[in-house]
Protein backbone atom coordinates (compact mmCIF):
# COMPACT_ATOMS: atom_id res chain seq x y z
CA UNK A 1 0.00 0.00 0.00
CA UNK A 2 1.11 3.75 -0.65
CA UNK A 3 0.28 6.97 0.54
CA UNK A 4 -0.31 10.43 -0.93
CA UNK A 5 -1.48 13.92 0.26
CA UNK A 6 -4.29 14.66 -1.56
CA UNK A 7 -6.75 17.20 -0.64
CA UNK A 8 -4.69 18.32 2.57
CA UNK A 9 -5.46 14.41 3.44
CA UNK A 10 -3.26 11.28 3.68
CA UNK A 11 -4.93 9.21 1.47
CA UNK A 12 -4.29 5.77 1.41
CA UNK A 13 -4.04 3.28 -1.33
CA UNK A 14 -3.28 0.44 -3.74
CA UNK A 15 -1.84 -0.04 -7.44
CA UNK A 16 -2.07 -3.90 -8.82
CA UNK A 17 -1.58 -4.30 -12.80
CA UNK A 18 -0.80 -2.54 -15.79
CA UNK A 19 -2.81 -1.31 -18.48
CA UNK A 20 -6.04 0.82 -18.57
CA UNK A 21 -6.85 1.78 -14.96
CA UNK A 22 -10.07 0.71 -13.68
CA UNK A 23 -10.30 2.62 -10.36
CA UNK A 24 -12.82 0.65 -7.60
CA UNK A 25 -15.05 2.61 -4.92
CA UNK A 26 -15.60 0.66 -1.36
CA UNK A 27 -18.93 1.17 0.50
CA UNK A 28 -19.98 2.12 3.62
CA UNK A 29 -18.56 1.49 6.31
CA UNK A 30 -15.92 -0.30 4.65
CA UNK A 31 -12.24 0.24 3.23
CA UNK A 32 -10.74 -1.10 -0.17
CA UNK A 33 -9.49 -4.57 1.09
CA UNK A 34 -13.62 -5.13 0.14
CA UNK A 35 -12.60 -5.26 -3.23
CA UNK A 36 -9.63 -8.07 -2.58
CA UNK A 37 -11.26 -10.61 -4.78
CA UNK A 38 -11.57 -8.16 -7.67
CA UNK A 39 -7.97 -6.59 -7.33
CA UNK A 40 -6.69 -9.92 -8.13
CA UNK A 41 -8.94 -10.58 -10.51
CA UNK A 42 -8.77 -7.65 -12.54
CA UNK A 43 -5.25 -6.81 -11.50
CA UNK A 44 -4.16 -9.27 -14.90
CA UNK A 45 -5.71 -7.18 -17.75
CA UNK A 46 -5.96 -3.59 -16.20
CA UNK A 47 -4.28 -1.17 -13.67
CA UNK A 48 -6.38 -1.82 -10.25
CA UNK A 49 -6.35 1.61 -8.63
CA UNK A 50 -8.19 0.99 -4.91
CA UNK A 51 -8.21 3.66 -2.50
CA UNK A 52 -9.69 4.14 0.99
CA UNK A 53 -12.14 6.98 1.36
CA UNK A 54 -11.04 10.14 3.24
CA UNK A 55 -11.46 8.63 7.32
CA UNK A 56 -12.15 5.28 5.86
CA UNK A 57 -9.19 2.34 6.74
CA UNK A 58 -5.98 3.63 6.85
CA UNK A 59 -7.11 7.21 5.25
CA UNK A 60 -7.12 10.21 7.65
CA UNK A 61 -10.09 12.77 8.23
CA UNK A 62 -9.59 16.62 9.02
CA UNK A 63 -12.46 19.08 9.30
CA UNK A 64 -15.12 16.36 9.12
CA UNK A 65 -17.40 19.16 9.73
CA UNK A 66 -16.94 20.61 6.46
CA UNK A 67 -16.75 17.57 4.48
CA UNK A 68 -19.60 17.31 1.93
CA UNK A 69 -20.25 14.47 -0.39
CA UNK A 70 -18.30 16.19 -3.48
CA UNK A 71 -15.01 16.07 -1.53
CA UNK A 72 -14.76 11.83 -1.67
CA UNK A 73 -14.90 12.27 -5.69
CA UNK A 74 -12.60 14.90 -5.76
CA UNK A 75 -10.04 13.23 -3.46
CA UNK A 76 -10.39 10.41 -6.16
CA UNK A 77 -9.61 12.83 -9.09
CA UNK A 78 -6.80 14.28 -7.76
CA UNK A 79 -5.55 10.28 -7.12
CA UNK A 80 -5.83 9.84 -10.40
CA UNK A 81 -3.79 12.92 -11.13
CA UNK A 82 -1.19 11.84 -9.10
CA UNK A 83 -1.25 8.33 -10.40
CA UNK A 84 -1.43 9.47 -14.31
CA UNK A 85 -4.56 8.01 -14.55
CA UNK A 86 -5.96 10.83 -17.30
CA UNK A 87 -8.98 8.42 -18.35
CA UNK A 88 -10.32 5.35 -16.73
CA UNK A 89 -13.20 2.68 -15.75
CA UNK A 90 -14.95 3.14 -12.36
CA UNK A 91 -16.65 0.47 -9.72
CA UNK A 92 -18.21 1.11 -6.93
CA UNK A 93 -20.57 -0.96 -4.79
CA UNK A 94 -23.22 1.07 -2.45
CA UNK A 95 -22.31 4.21 -1.31
CA UNK A 96 -19.51 3.66 -3.49
CA UNK A 97 -21.45 3.41 -6.81
CA UNK A 98 -22.89 7.28 -5.75
CA UNK A 99 -19.72 8.44 -5.48
CA UNK A 100 -18.45 7.36 -8.80
CA UNK A 101 -21.86 9.02 -10.03
CA UNK A 102 -20.33 12.18 -8.51
CA UNK A 103 -16.88 11.50 -10.20
CA UNK A 104 -18.59 11.47 -13.71
CA UNK A 105 -20.70 14.45 -13.13
CA UNK A 106 -17.23 16.76 -12.14
CA UNK A 107 -14.97 14.82 -15.47
CA UNK A 108 -17.04 12.81 -17.60
CA UNK A 109 -14.82 13.09 -20.12
CA UNK A 110 -12.26 11.44 -18.36
CA UNK A 111 -14.29 8.12 -17.76
CA UNK A 112 -14.47 4.83 -20.14
CA UNK A 113 -17.10 3.05 -18.67
CA UNK A 114 -18.65 3.04 -15.43
CA UNK A 115 -20.01 0.06 -12.85
CA UNK A 116 -22.43 0.08 -10.59
CA UNK A 117 -23.15 -2.52 -7.77
CA UNK A 118 -25.80 -2.80 -5.79
CA UNK A 119 -26.34 0.90 -5.26
CA UNK A 120 -29.52 3.69 -5.87
CA UNK A 121 -29.26 7.35 -7.54
CA UNK A 122 -32.58 8.78 -5.54
CA UNK A 123 -32.43 11.20 -3.24
CA UNK A 124 -33.31 10.41 0.43
CA UNK A 125 -36.77 10.59 1.28
CA UNK A 126 -36.94 12.67 4.14
CA UNK A 127 -37.98 9.87 6.69
CA UNK A 128 -34.43 8.26 5.00
CA UNK A 129 -32.67 11.15 5.36
CA UNK A 130 -33.52 11.90 9.36
CA UNK A 131 -32.64 7.99 9.81
CA UNK A 132 -29.68 8.51 8.33
CA UNK A 133 -28.49 11.33 10.51
CA UNK A 134 -29.97 9.68 13.41
CA UNK A 135 -27.61 6.73 12.85
CA UNK A 136 -24.73 8.98 12.54
CA UNK A 137 -25.06 10.17 15.87
CA UNK A 138 -25.53 7.15 17.62
CA UNK A 139 -22.26 6.23 15.75
CA UNK A 140 -20.44 8.83 17.20
CA UNK A 141 -21.67 8.25 20.67
CA UNK A 142 -21.99 4.33 20.72
CA UNK A 143 -18.89 3.23 18.20
CA UNK A 144 -19.42 0.69 15.37
CA UNK A 145 -20.02 -2.06 16.80
CA UNK A 146 -23.74 -2.14 17.50
CA UNK A 147 -24.38 -1.37 14.16
CA UNK A 148 -22.25 -3.82 12.73
CA UNK A 149 -23.82 -6.97 14.16
CA UNK A 150 -26.94 -5.53 13.81
CA UNK A 151 -26.86 -4.53 10.10
CA UNK A 152 -24.60 -7.92 9.02
CA UNK A 153 -27.61 -9.42 8.24
CA UNK A 154 -28.62 -6.95 5.25
CA UNK A 155 -24.78 -5.98 4.04
CA UNK A 156 -24.72 -10.20 2.93
CA UNK A 157 -27.44 -12.35 2.37
CA UNK A 158 -29.08 -13.12 6.09
CA UNK A 159 -28.45 -16.80 6.34
CA UNK A 160 -25.01 -16.43 4.62
CA UNK A 161 -24.13 -15.03 8.03
CA UNK A 162 -24.11 -18.84 9.09
CA UNK A 163 -23.05 -20.53 5.87
CA UNK A 164 -20.47 -17.99 5.14
CA UNK A 165 -18.25 -17.48 7.92
CA UNK A 166 -15.60 -16.66 6.61
CA UNK A 167 -17.22 -13.90 4.29
CA UNK A 168 -19.40 -12.70 6.99
CA UNK A 169 -16.43 -12.30 9.38
CA UNK A 170 -14.30 -9.76 6.99
CA UNK A 171 -17.38 -7.58 6.76
CA UNK A 172 -17.58 -7.53 10.37
CA UNK A 173 -14.12 -6.56 11.23
CA UNK A 174 -14.24 -4.14 8.59
CA UNK A 175 -16.61 -2.52 9.66
CA UNK A 176 -16.00 -2.68 13.19
CA UNK A 177 -12.67 -1.36 12.29
CA UNK A 178 -13.99 1.50 10.71
CA UNK A 179 -13.79 5.09 12.63
CA UNK A 180 -17.01 6.10 13.98
CA UNK A 181 -16.50 9.46 13.06
CA UNK A 182 -15.82 8.84 9.81
CA UNK A 183 -18.52 7.18 9.42
CA UNK A 184 -20.86 9.34 10.90
CA UNK A 185 -19.65 12.71 8.77
CA UNK A 186 -19.69 10.22 5.10
CA UNK A 187 -23.41 9.36 6.60
CA UNK A 188 -24.16 13.31 6.52
CA UNK A 189 -22.44 14.46 3.81
CA UNK A 190 -23.94 11.80 1.66
CA UNK A 191 -27.41 13.00 3.01
CA UNK A 192 -26.78 16.26 1.17
CA UNK A 193 -25.79 14.63 -2.34
CA UNK A 194 -27.07 15.16 -5.79
CA UNK A 195 -29.82 13.66 -7.53
CA UNK A 196 -28.05 11.49 -9.36
CA UNK A 197 -31.06 9.52 -10.71
CA UNK A 198 -32.58 12.76 -12.34
CA UNK A 199 -29.68 15.31 -12.71
CA UNK A 200 -27.06 13.24 -13.58
CA UNK A 201 -27.63 9.47 -15.39
CA UNK A 202 -29.97 10.55 -18.32
CA UNK A 203 -26.59 12.16 -19.49
CA UNK A 204 -24.42 9.31 -19.22
CA UNK A 205 -23.40 8.46 -22.81
CA UNK A 206 -20.58 5.91 -22.08
CA UNK A 207 -21.30 2.09 -21.46
CA UNK A 208 -22.85 1.62 -17.69
CA UNK A 209 -22.82 -1.86 -16.26
CA UNK A 210 -25.36 -2.53 -13.22
CA UNK A 211 -25.44 -5.24 -10.79
CA UNK A 212 -27.34 -5.91 -8.14
CA UNK A 213 -27.94 -9.20 -6.10
CA UNK A 214 -30.82 -10.40 -6.00
CA UNK A 215 -31.75 -10.49 -1.78
CA UNK A 216 -30.00 -7.23 -1.45
CA UNK A 217 -32.15 -5.22 1.07
CA UNK A 218 -30.44 -2.21 0.87
CA UNK A 219 -30.72 -0.96 -2.53
CA UNK A 220 -33.12 -4.01 -3.58
CA UNK A 221 -33.26 -4.99 -7.29
CA UNK A 222 -36.08 -2.33 -8.07
CA UNK A 223 -33.59 0.44 -7.36
CA UNK A 224 -31.25 -0.68 -10.14
CA UNK A 225 -34.13 -0.99 -12.12
CA UNK A 226 -34.99 2.05 -11.46
CA UNK A 227 -31.25 3.83 -12.63
CA UNK A 228 -31.20 1.64 -15.78
CA UNK A 229 -34.37 3.61 -17.28
CA UNK A 230 -32.52 6.40 -17.07
CA UNK A 231 -29.24 5.11 -18.86
CA UNK A 232 -28.89 5.05 -22.49
CA UNK A 233 -26.21 2.47 -22.69
CA UNK A 234 -26.71 0.10 -19.56
CA UNK A 235 -26.98 -3.81 -18.44
CA UNK A 236 -28.56 -4.72 -15.97
CA UNK A 237 -27.03 -8.10 -14.24
CA UNK A 238 -29.00 -10.08 -11.57
CA UNK A 239 -26.60 -11.92 -9.30
CA UNK A 240 -28.71 -15.09 -7.35
CA UNK A 241 -28.49 -15.76 -4.06
CA UNK A 242 -26.77 -12.55 -3.15
CA UNK A 243 -27.30 -9.91 -0.42
CA UNK A 244 -25.86 -6.44 -0.55
CA UNK A 245 -22.31 -7.43 -1.24
CA UNK A 246 -22.14 -9.58 -4.09
CA UNK A 247 -18.43 -9.29 -4.98
CA UNK A 248 -17.58 -11.20 -1.57
CA UNK A 249 -20.89 -13.86 -1.48
CA UNK A 250 -20.16 -14.56 -5.07
CA UNK A 251 -16.72 -13.08 -6.50
CA UNK A 252 -16.31 -15.45 -9.18
CA UNK A 253 -19.42 -14.86 -10.94
CA UNK A 254 -19.03 -10.71 -10.15
CA UNK A 255 -15.66 -11.11 -11.80
CA UNK A 256 -16.62 -12.64 -14.89
CA UNK A 257 -19.36 -10.58 -15.32
CA UNK A 258 -17.52 -7.23 -14.68
CA UNK A 259 -14.89 -8.65 -16.86
CA UNK A 260 -17.01 -9.86 -19.58
CA UNK A 261 -18.57 -6.24 -19.67
CA UNK A 262 -15.32 -4.79 -20.14
CA UNK A 263 -14.14 -6.86 -22.85
CA UNK A 264 -17.20 -6.36 -24.52
CA UNK A 265 -16.72 -2.74 -24.67
CA UNK A 266 -13.33 -2.59 -25.47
Amino acid sequence: MEKATINGIELNYGVKGHGVPIILIHGHPFDHTMWDPQISAFSNNYCVIAPDLRGYGKSNLPHPANTTFEDYATDVLKLADRLGADSFHLAGLSMGGQIIMEIYRQASSRVKSLILADTFASLDTPEAKKARNESAAKMEKEGMNGYAEESIYKMIKSDHVASMPEVAGRVLKMMKGTSPLAAATAMRARSGRVDYLNEVLPKVNIPTLIIVGRQDEFTPVAKAEEMQQKLQNSKLVVIEDAGHMPNLEHPDEFNRIVLGFLKSIE
